[in-house]
């Protein structure tokens, strides 16, 4: 099939990914009819060839196409660290494919035919769980561009007053004044758009979590 031209747009869209030519074109028509976009696609090659935009999305996958198992491809996109949360339909399941799909954090694993309202009720959910997850990384984002604005000695003395050191510990360690760390802590504070040291706490604490998660991934 031919491959559409980016989709320039903020807007949420649902792709859906199914070799029967019938399921592709009700499932469009039913998502366009609540406003939302819709893209399909008959194999899992082209949906990974299209240059998906940058919005909010969530993909309809069907358990059994003609060129991958829907499972490896969930699995693949995992692997590339490509988050969509994913919503299966097949005609075809069992217990043990809704387990390992669901397992994989898969949305909803739906068997055909199934329900006009069930399936918008888990494009909803799949749209709003990225909603959130795009917000979060944007949060962690920014957190990460103004933790590295700081000087390497701001750094020093917030992630040793992130892990409970008092000012004077913390002028023992480095070998400076008490008030020359807390000058360092209130540049740190500002340039971090902290309110108070608390806070402060809990943006290095995330930032060490986002950090250990992106390693073990």
């Amino acid at each position: 099939m031919a491959i559409p031209d980016k989709i320039h747009s903020p807007s949420p869209i649902v792709y859906v990914v199914d070799s029967d030519v019938s399921v592709r074109h009700a499932l469009s028509a039913l998502i366009s009819s609540v406003g939302l976009q819709v893209q399909a696609f008959d194999s899992a090659h082209d949906f990974l060839r299209w240059r998906r935009p940058d919005a909010p999305s969530c993909l309809i996958l069907d358990v059994r196409l003609t060129d991958v198992n829907g499972l490896d491809l969930q699995s693949q996109l995992t692997d590339a660290k490509i988050q969509i949360p994913i919503i299966f339909v097949t005609a075809y399941g069992d217990v043990s494919m809704s387990v390992r799909a669901m397992k994989a954090g898969a949305v909803d694993f739906l068997t055909k035919p199934f329900r006009d309202q069930d399936v918008l009720d888990a494009i909803h959910l799949g749209l709003e769980r990225d909603r959130v997850r795009r917000a979060r990384e944007a949060e962690i984002g920014g957190m990460q561009r103004r933790f590295r604005s700081l000087t390497p000695r701001e750094r020093d003395v917030v992630t040793m007053v992130s892990s409970g050191l008092q000012n004077k510990q913390i002028a023992a360690q480095l070998g400076v004044t008490e008030n020359t760390v807390k000058a360092h802590r209130k540049r740190a504070m500002d340039k971090m758009q902290a309110q108070s040291l608390p806070e402060l706490v809990k943006m290095i604490e995330r930032l060490d979590a986002h950090s250990a998660l992106r390693d073990t991934a």
